[in-house]
């Protein structure tokens, strides 16, 4: 399931705010769709964003605007995920920007895929795997981070169970983890968010594997709620993995140095177009939070199971 095509000098997203209601696909025409779509969660996931970051400045080239500009305005769309910079920054390297991000859409791929297989080896047969948010396939070019583990294991012919907390506010665990489940047949069931550490508690979760939007000194950035999921997770003796691409490590700077994303109290408010919360309400919507390395029993990449920073 590829999440982003190249046809006719044109990105086509997934557009993963219909999902799983409507498989539709957001057109970008130009640099400044690119930005909407990740502005707006039409494209979402760290290494997704990277690839469709490096596709807006293809598009801008293309175009003969001017690359600079539009290089700071695809980097200002969101601020956590360390990829989208470096991507930007890729691009910018390269003579021919069109080129390079087709090689990186080929590299997303094939780094999945090697992530995958070095995951699959702390999964055992009959394993429980809770994952938080999405990092499967529609975070990605396709095949996934945290998912892509899960995926492979199951295509080794392991019998595992995935348990996909729902995600609040946007519930990419529930409209998007399940569905990526359902359509290969990777036996899932949905919980609750604060459902985690009772099932925690009473044994029913043996690893629990997420993604990361950034890696850094100090621990790794991934969605809201991470930091509870790996707490409880070492109360419990759940060995609790990190599956990030090396492009989402940050090696220079500290995790708590990271800038936290803030976003609109309507993701809070409303659930799809209904509203929740008595009129008035004012909200705290945080995007991200920190796992503390002493948290993490691994981080999977595609060079291998290394030590958090």
């Amino acid at each position: 399931m590829k999440t982003m095509l190249w046809e006719d000098n044109q990105l086509l997203l997934i557009d993963q705010t219909k999902l799983p209601d409507e498989l539709t696909y957001f057109t970008c025409k130009n640099y400044k769709d690119v930005i909407q779509a990740i502005k707006t969660m039409v494209v979402r996931g760290a290494p997704a964003i990277g690839v469709a970051a490096a596709f807006g400045v293809a598009l801008a080239d293309l175009a003969g605007e001017d690359l600079e500009k539009a290089a700071k305005e695809i980097k200002s769309s969101r601020p956590t995920a360390v990829n989208l910079f470096w991507a930007v920054d890729r691009i910018m390297a390269s003579d021919f920007p069109l080129e390079e991000a087709v090689k990186m859409y080929q590299e997303d791929i094939d780094t999945n895929r090697a992530m995958g297989k070095h995951g699959a080896k702390v999964i055992e047969d009959g394993d429980t795997i809770l994952t938080h948010c999405n990092a499967g396939a529609l975070a990605c070019v396709d095949y996934g981070t945290a998912l892509g583990v899960i995926r492979a294991a199951f295509e080794e012919g392991k019998k595992i169970n995935v348990l996909c907390d729902e995600t609040r506010p946007l519930g990419q665990g529930a409209r998007l983890s399940v569905w990526e489940m359902q359509q290969e047949n990777i036996p899932v069931k949905l919980i609750v968010d604060s459902a985690a550490g009772y099932l925690m508690q009473q044994g029913e979760v043996d690893k629990i594997v997420i993604g990361a939007d950034r890696v850094a000194k100090g621990g790794v950035a991934n969605k809201i709620g991470s930091l509870m999921v790996a707490l409880t997770a070492k109360r419990f003796n759940v060995p609790f993995y990190v599956a990030a691409p090396m492009s989402t490590f940050d090696s220079e700077n500290s995790i708590y140095d990271v800038e936290i994303e803030e976003r609109g109290p309507e993701e809070v408010t409303h659930y799809g177009n209904c509203c929740i919360t008595p009129k008035g309400t004012e909200v705290r919507n945080p995007a991200f939070d920190i796992v503390p390395s002493d948290l993490i029993a691994g981080i999977i990449t595609e060079n291998g199971i290394l030590d958090p920073l």
